[in-house]
């Protein structure tokens, strides 16, 4: 059973602080991307360094708004820091360690879903639960991660309660719909960062997913010990 929506993790900074990291909220996710968007314009590493600079310049106005712009950041960050916060704050992944990060971020840039995503809808579905005074409050409140968990619970105690009256009827809900995969071609969309539509295909067993499967890349298998009754 999942225990966690998403991994935190700790950085640190060249002066020795320690900043506990998790995925953007998603008020900080659409600056965020508005920014990583322009690595397509970028025509070397340094241009795209740059940018990757200014998204992680983002990530810190969520997890230690101390850092105010790129400079302060450079100040006290190296390229290994900036590249794991990109990666833990929005699931950018650069490999500091190979040349091209052109390339590379261009790549990541490719297989982004945000313009795929109706985020006005999917706000709209849960705004009606009534936990937010606007849907900015509720922006700077969830992540994408936590939204999407948000809706599947509801549309699954939805779904529950209509099968259960269908029951009564003596009709199949779940014979008769056939369920549209259409939603969980979504979440694998965003839980594999683009690469897959197919929620069967390894690659979209990442995060939330991984853990509700029991497996799952970054994940690692686990185990349940069971003591055996003597007889």
């Amino acid at each position: 059973m999942a225990k966690n929506v998403y991994e935190s993790k700790t950085i640190n900074l060249i002066d020795g602080t320690e900043i506990l990291m998790s995925p953007l909220k998603i008020k900080f996710l659409k600056e965020f991307m508005d920014i990583f968007d322009l690595i397509k314009f970028a025509t070397n590493d340094e241009q795209s360094i740059m940018i990757l600079s200014e998204c992680a310049t983002i990530c810190m106005k969520q997890h230690y708004p101390v850092i105010e712009n790129r400079e302060q950041l450079e100040d006290l960050v190296d390229l290994p820091t900036i590249y794991e916060m990109l990666d833990i704050c929005a699931g950018i992944k650069i490999n500091g360690e190979k040349e091209d990060i052109e390339k590379q971020a261009k790549d990541e840039s490719d297989k982004s879903t945000w313009n795929n995503l109706d985020l006005a809808s999917l706000e709209a579905e849960i705004f009606i639960i009534g936990s937010w005074q606007n849907f900015d409050h509720l922006e700077r409140s969830v992540s994408m991660s936590e939204l999407l968990i948000i809706i599947e619970k509801i549309r699954d105690l939805d779904y529950n309660e209509k099968k259960f009256l269908a029951a009564m009827q003596g009709v199949d809900l779940d014979e008769q719909s056939g369920k549209s995969n259409k939603w969980e071609e979504m979440k694998a969309r965003v839980f594999s960062g683009g690469a897959t539509s197919n929620p069967n295909d390894i690659t979209a067993l990442q995060g939330i997913n991984a853990q509700k499967a029991g497996f799952g890349i970054g994940m690692g298998l686990g185990y349940e010990k069971i003591e055996r009754k003597k007889d």
